[in-house]
């Protein structure tokens, strides 16, 4: 089958086309004919050399995490999907190919109404973003601060936030202020002065932060959120344990996923795509997403 791997470590380039064996459904397996697979900073980070912890170090290494598609393949055992059933779902590698062997919890049913690009996307940003509000407790009342509000998990924790009863204010360049409006947030430009201005826009103070952006937004977040454990990075893991903040915790399921493509189909949760990309053009969607400023999601259609 078609894919997109690494054979080395490095930049963009090293992400290329190539064929591998396709892979088969297994007892208690399934296999997806991927439509659409999302492109994510984490890949990108695992191209440059990034390690996850506890996995091996193999190559070729076909890179992705989220998909969508098509089940083609059931394994003995497995009940409850049948082929032919359209699915979107997760995986740590190998999901910029067009096939992928996954067990039955790693896959929810895809909203009849819902493009298979925004299914391919959708996957990681909104887990991320629902992950992230659980371990910070937002609620009914709270000021909420969402740096790298435009990304995709920043604009699923907008929303998600204002569903939950949170005041959201979002950090962006001022290009990506309409959009955060449209998605109920507060937009505010980040940069020099950020931390007078987010308190100029919430005299009461702040409650929580999460952090899609590292670096100064970090910095800021410690500013305004007196309890640090009510401030969450994505982008900078090196300074959370440091600075006693939190990161996101390995809890993607099947049943969280599901209550979100439920959000998306009942018109309560939406996503945006910025750019497509054919899979052998996976290295151009690498380029896009390590640009840090577009808003929405990067996805690769197979």
């Amino acid at each position: 089958m078609k894919a997109a791997a690494i054979h080395e470590y490095g930049g963009p380039d090293v992400l290329k086309p190539v064929e591998v064996p396709t892979p088969q459904a297994g007892d208690g397996q399934i296999r997806v004919r991927i439509r659409a697979a999302g492109v994510q900073p984490i890949d990108c980070a695992v191209r440059g050399g990034w390690k996850l912890p506890g996995l091996p170090e193999t190559f070729p290494r076909v890179l992705g995490n989220e998909f969508a598609g098509v089940v083609d393949q059931v394994g003995e055992g497995v009940t409850g999907i049948a082929e032919g059933q359209e699915v979107l779902g997760f995986n740590t590698f190998d999901c910029y190919a067009e096939y992928i062997v996954v067990n039955p919890d790693q896959v929810t049913a895809k909203p009849p109404a819902m493009p298979w690009d925004v299914a391919g996307g959708f996957t990681a940003g909104t887990q991320t973003a629902h992950i992230a509000l659980g371990q910070l407790a937002v609620g009914a009342g709270d000021t909420f601060v969402v740096h790298a509000a435009a990304g995709s998990v920043g604009a699923a924790a907008v929303q998600l936030a204002r569903l939950r009863g949170a005041t959201v204010i979002g950090t962006a360049r001022e290009a990506n202020h309409d959009y955060l409006r449209s998605l109920g947030a507060i937009p505010v430009t980040y940069g020099p002065g950020l931390v007078d201005r987010v308190r100029a826009l919430a005299p009461g103070g702040v409650d929580a932060a999460l952090d899609g952006a590292g670096g100064e937004a970090l910095t800021a977040s410690l500013d305004l959120v007196k309890d640090r454990d009510r401030i969450l990075t994505i982008a900078d893991h090196g300074r959370a344990a440091e600075l006693g903040v939190q990161t996101t915790r390995a809890a993607r399921s099947a049943d969280r996923l599901a209550e979100l493509a439920g959000l998306y189909a009942s018109g309560d949760l939406r996503v945006l795509i910025r750019n497509r990309y054919p899979l052998d053009r996976a290295a151009d969607a690498h380029r896009d997403v390590e640009t840090r400023h577009g808003r929405g999601k990067v996805v690769l259609v197979v």
